[in-house]
């Protein structure tokens, strides 16, 4: 490969690329083919170690509009150089799951407004950012070990809350917050175990699948040995 030192060598090699199969296989796991490439995610790690951290490319990445490029990006941003608005134009263009979860891994909860940012959009309508609020939940839940447990039980009424949201990338991601909270200690297992039972008496059907299926591995003999 060329010194990939722009974001027109790189999107030129990423165009080189295209896989019309992979393309198709994205369309069968719910994800938006629209300006997709069908570029691996190996690949995009392999070259994102090539090109190093480069702010002014990943927004250059950005900007092409080109599904893998955008999810490149956030893999070569630097955290300390994003600012919130940055954080606003990225979270408004999500159009697929997919990019969402890799910018609030890769990224966005790197970020010093990680949390600020996951109760602003959990708010928001969009389908895409409440998902990216939730997703950020998530991923705090794992990698932020500063946060307390009082912090995550902040995001419990804001779980219940939505958890009537019936659109299914709200509803997984909901879910998903909630299990990743009730994964992280014991207290906070039961604490989630709790919010499970009520969710399963909720008179919405998204609720009730929530809380059964997060409760079905917060239970789990598997979780409460590790917790233990």
């Amino acid at each position: 490969m060329s010194e990939l030192n722009s974001a027109e060598k790189i999107i030129s090699l990423l165009k080189k690329n295209r896989n019309e199969k992979n393309i198709e296989g994205m369309v069968r796991f719910g994800i938006n083919p629209e300006s997709a490439l069908g570029i691996t995610i190996v690949f995009q790690r392999k070259l994102a170690k090539q090109i190093g951290q480069n702010h002014k490319i990943a927004i250059e990445l950005w900007d092409s509009g080109i599904h893998e490029a955008r999810i490149l990006a956030t893999m070569i941003d630097e955290p300390d150089k994003v600012t919130k608005s940055q954080m606003e134009k990225y979270v408004n263009d999500f159009n697929s799951w997919d990019l969402c979860d890799q910018c609030c891994n890769n990224l966005f909860w790197k970020t010093s407004y990680a949390i600020e940012k996951s109760f602003k959009w959990i708010d928001n309508e969009k389908e895409f950012v409440r998902r990216a609020g939730f997703t950020m939940i998530c991923v705090l839940a794992v990698h932020n070990k500063q946060m307390t447990n009082a912090d995550f039980l902040k995001y419990f009424p804001l779980i219940e809350k939505y958890s009537i949201d019936e659109r299914n990338f709200v509803k997984k991601a909901v879910n998903w917050a909630l299990r990743q909270i009730g994964k992280r200690n014991l207290q906070l297992n039961k604490e989630a175990i709790k919010l499970c039972k009520n969710l399963i008496s909720s008179e919405s059907k998204s609720a009730r699948w929530i809380g059964k299926d997060a409760l079905r591995e917060l239970t789990s003999e598997k979780i409460i040995a590790r917790l233990s």
